[in-house]
Parts: structure tokens; sequence; C-alpha cells
């Protein structure tokens, strides 16, 4: 379990890294679709769950510490996910080949607040039992 435990500690800052890594590389550098305009859409649609993934794995990180997880904490991981949003934005400005624009990072916050609801709901508010029960878990670790 310390494995485990220390795993996802360790987690979001290389997922921090890959999501820099590749803002850095053209949008195409890993995959293309042969239809350009699916490739596009499925692409755009990737700021939905990229900051929120983010977003998960710092309240995962942060659950498997000794102290509470309070509310006020879990606000604090929404809002270092959604910064660093706006970090990869700016960071993406610099390169020719990529763009960077106020609609993907309401994208990105769209993502980390839908996230946040749930999380939210689980663990204070009593609802959504099975997800409660997995961040039980990782609390437990």
């Amino acid at each position: 379990m310390n494995i485990l435990k220390w795993t996802l500690r360790i987690l979001p800052f290389f997922y921090m890294s890959a999501i820099w890594i590749m803002s850095s590389l053209p949008s195409n550098h890993f995959v293309e679709l042969p239809n350009s305009g699916l490739d596009r859409t499925i692409k755009e649609s990737l700021h939905l769950i990229e900051f929120a993934i983010l977003y998960v794995l710092l309240v995962s990180a942060f659950l498997t510490r000794q102290r509470p997880f309070t509310a006020s904490l879990n606000v604090i991981c929404a809002v270092i996910a959604g910064l660093y949003g706006l970090t990869d934005e700016i960071h993406q400005s610099f390169y020719a080949y990529r763009s960077a624009s106020w609609f993907d990072l309401v994208k990105d916050v769209t993502g980390i607040l839908v996230c946040f609801y749930f999380i939210r709901g689980a663990l204070f508010k009593g609802r959504f039992a099975k997800l409660g029960k997995v961040l039980g878990f990782v609390k437990k670790l």
C-alpha cells in the first residue's frame, strides 16, 4: 500500500510534465486521423478531460495524507488545476504550430468543474455513493 500511496502522490507531477512536453510539440506529433475535421474535434474535446484528470490526480494525492481532506483543500486542488490550464495556454502561445485561446481555457475549467461537482458531492454532500467508496479507499491508503 505504501508504494501505491507514493505513486498517487507523485503522479500529478508526472502528468503535469507530460502536459508540458505535449504542449511543446505539434498537435499531430503523436497521432493524426485521416479525417481532419474529426481529428480536430477529438483533440479539441480533450481539453474537457485533460485538466479534469489533473484535478482528480491532485485530489487523490491529497487524500493519501494523514490530514483530513477539507472542502477548502478541494477548492485549492481545482484552482491549481485551472491555473495550470492557464499556464498551458500561455505556454502554447509561444509555439507557431500551437494555438492558445480563451475558449480552450473555458473548456479546461469546465472539465475541472464537472469533476469538482462529483467529488464534492461524494466527499462532502453524501451523494454519489460509489464514487465516495473509491475516494474512501484512496483515503485509507
